[in-house]
């Protein structure tokens, strides 16, 4: 005696949850992410100056709260300390607000030095485990980075007035193409699950 019955599909994971609902809103979100940051990459230099300002306020907000904050730990023996890292904090977030060309060179210079440090350890870290496959990735990311490092110190101090607001633009970018795609995949698996519960029916 045959049997004929089709046997349901085993469900698919659930691994978006409510994206797989709303998964348009993340599309435009990665979309508005994309254009803004290519219009960024066109105001390289305002880019900069204005996420100068912006750390420079977040610095002196934190610093103020932290003051504030000081009054309510009187008896405290790091108070001093306390208020001491408080005025710092104040004190260079007004220098990256009043002096937004000096901060952005100064940050520009750490960024450059960072970028070259940490191209330096991926390259150890890959010849660390060159006999594992796709060894070369990390020494290719960090060959990428000393690259970079390099180019601008080299181009130091011009690169510093708009090195800060190119890397914001092309993170975002890519942070835009990201959830475009991950967008797109919740769209996908919500038709899948759609078509899954048609069959099973």
């Amino acid at each position: 005696m045959s049997n004929d019955t089709a046997h349901p599909l085993p469900p698919t994971p659930a691994i978006f949850g409510e994206l797989e609902k709303n998964w348009g809103w993340l599309l435009l979100f990665g979309l508005v992410s994309i254009v803004l940051g290519t219009l960024g990459l066109g105001m390289t230099f305002l880019l900069t100056e204005v996420s100068v300002v912006f750390f420079g306020v977040l610095l002196v907000a934190g610093g103020v709260f932290q003051l504030l904050d000081a009054i309510k730990c009187r008896g405290w023996k790091s108070i001093a300390w306390h208020v001491l890292i408080a005025l710092l904090y104040v004190g260079a977030g007004l220098l990256m607000v009043l002096h937004t060309e000096l901060a952005a060179l100064s940050l520009t210079l750490v960024i450059a030095y960072a970028l070259i440090a940490v191209g330096v350890l991926r390259a150890i870290m890959a010849f660390q485990v060159r006999p594992a496959k796709g060894w070369w990735w990390p020494l290719l990311s960090g060959l990428v980075s000393l690259v970079l490092g390099t180019l601008i110190l080299l181009e130091w101090p011009q690169s510093g007035l708009f090195i800060i607001g190119l890397f914001i633009a092309i993170e975002l970018i890519f942070n835009g193409w990201a959830y475009l795609f991950i967008a797109l995949a919740a769209r996908s698996a919500a038709k899948a699950r759609k078509a899954q519960g048609s069959v099973s029916a």
